[in-house]
Formats: structure tokens, C-alpha cells, sequence
């Protein structure tokens, strides 16, 4: 995944776009809410509600093995490394 990533304030709260360094992730999971990539083509992009520091726990499914696998990691946004 890019770092940083591009953060931004919507309606209060904090939303990431996030590119990851293949395209084949195809969703992501975020607190029980599935979001899809923002287009077709290139590393897969999404924008996904974040919280700033403090862990948070997401799920991606990527088609890069022989079948659609889920897999979890821990995202953390630290608000100390913000810059405009």
C-alpha cells in the first residue's frame, strides 16, 4: 500500500484513499461495510472511512492466489504525520 496516504475531512469525518500495490484486491471490508475500488485498471484504489490514531482493523479480498482470499491487517493513521 502507498504511505502516506491522501487523507482528507468529509462531513467531519476522516477519509483515506488508499492504493495498494497490486490490482487484484477487489473489496475491502471496514467495520462490517464492503466498499469497492474506485475504478477498473491499475493498483487497486479505494476510499474507505478511517479512524486517526488508533488500530483499525480491516479486511481485503484479493484474486492474486488461485481462489478469492480474505485477508485481515491492521491500518493506523497517525495524525501527527499529517500534513496539509
Amino acid at each position: 500500500m502507498e504511505s502516506p496516504a491522501a487523507l482528507r475531512i468529509e462531513g467531519g469525518k476522516a477519509v483515506a484513499t488508499l492504493v495498494w500495490s497490486s490490482p487484484y484486491y477487489e473489496s475491502m471490508r471496514v467495520d462490517g461495510t464492503d466498499y469497492e475500488p474506485l475504478s477498473a485498471g491499475g493498483n487497486s484504489t479505494f476510499e474507505i472511512p478511517v479512524v486517526l490514531d488508533a488500530d483499525m482493523a480491516v479486511s481485503a479480498r484479493t484474486i492474486a492466489m488461485s481462489e478469492p482470499h480474505d485477508v485481515d491487517y491492521t491500518l493506523r493513521f497517525d495524525s501527527a504525520t499529517a500534513v496539509p
